[in-house]
């Protein structure tokens, strides 16, 4: 059983406490957060308490930190906590840029420790079928994948929420879903070499744009469309379409609380095939593999060199969506 403290304690780090409490691999017990009010949230939780990110680096007691912090303060963090010895999972992004990346991923190589990223739609039951599928060959050639994470649920956050910061969030559909669907691209077709971005503000007053779309290119030749809305109510697609056949699934409900999947697969001169798939605690599955690295058991899924893959193309579709134009990604 590793021992985690939670650092940030809003509704992401409510979400993994609660997704954890039964968790035979990994278990909270200790919050972070300058905010009293999260605080008493996590002391209801049964959790011990404290306001500064130090004091997770100073307990004996911890072995790994779950960092559900801003974004501009997780390579700092890892840093710290990599000197310190421990663990690191990290939401997304892992950085915000492929020098801190870069720096960041140096940091847990040198101190032998085992660091996780928040990318827990690549442990749902139906993306795991979909990269089977498609590594078996079932599909052919990959052409194109298209995905559309959507939600609204930002609408309920005050304006001064660092999500809705230009300053400490300059593409914000991009940090709150669009890169999930990077990092799905990413697994699935490999190395992206170029992208164009186009980010605008259409359906609320956010600072930092509402409606995103992004156009990778991969070194294989195959192309990602991917779209990121937060002015729509949610809707989840992934379609990865073949040589030889297509498969797409879509969400149900918000992968916060999950309620399944459906999902439609065909090949060549067949019938259409559907499923269903019921929920699945994903983050949790995410988090375990976390744990079972960390202790030795099994490789984390999710490479350093994909890892900082994604921080790259999330720093060029942020240079796109400013300069309009096709940016490269830049490439180990």
């Amino acid at each position: 059983m590793i021992r985690a403290a939670i650092i940030g304690f809003g509704w992401w780090g409510q979400t993994i406490a609660s997704n954890l409490m039964q968790s035979d691999a990994i278990r909270p017990v200790l919050a972070i957060d300058p905010d009293e009010n999260a605080r008493a949230k996590a002391g209801t939780m049964g959790l011990a308490t404290a306001a500064r990110f130090e004091t997770a680096l100073e307990r004996s007691d911890i072995e790994a930190v779950i960092l559900c912090t801003p974004q501009d303060r997780h390579a700092m963090q890892i840093e710290a906590a990599a000197r310190a010895k421990r663990h690191v999972f990290c939401e997304k992004p892992l950085c915000t840029t492929a020098a801190d990346a870069e720096r960041a991923i140096a940091a847990v190589r040198a101190a032998k420790v085992q660091i996780g990223i928040g990318h827990e739609r690549r442990f749902e039951p139906a993306v795991i079928e979909m990269r089977k599928r498609y590594a078996a060959g079932e599909f052919g050639e990959a052409l194109i994948l298209e995905a559309n994470f959507s939600q609204d649920k930002f609408l309920k956050l005050p304006r001064n929420n660092w999500r809705l910061s230009k300053l400490e969030n300059p593409a914000g559909p991009l940090s709150a879903t669009g890169i999930h669907l990077v990092d799905l691209s990413i697994a699935l077709l490999g190395q992206p070499t170029q992208v164009w971005a186009r980010l605008a503000t259409l359906g609320t007053d956010f600072a930092n744009g509402d409606t995103l779309a992004i156009t990778l290119g991969f070194a294989n030749g195959a192309t990602a469309s991917l779209t990121a809305v937060l002015a729509t109510p949610f809707i989840g697609r992934l379609a990865l379409l073949g040589s030889k056949g297509w498969m797409e699934i879509r969400d149900r409900t918000h992968p916060e609380n999950p309620t399944g999947w459906d999902i439609t697969r065909t090949l060549r001169d067949q019938e259409p095939a559907t499923a269903y798939y019921p929920p699945h605690p994903a983050v949790r599955d995410n988090l375990e593999a976390f744990a079972r690295a960390a202790m030795g058991k099994a490789p984390y899924p999710v490479s350093h060199d994909e890892m900082l893959a994604n921080v790259r193309t999330f720093e060029a579709i942020q240079r796109s969506a400013v300069s309009g134009g096709l940016e490269p990604v830049q490439v180990a």
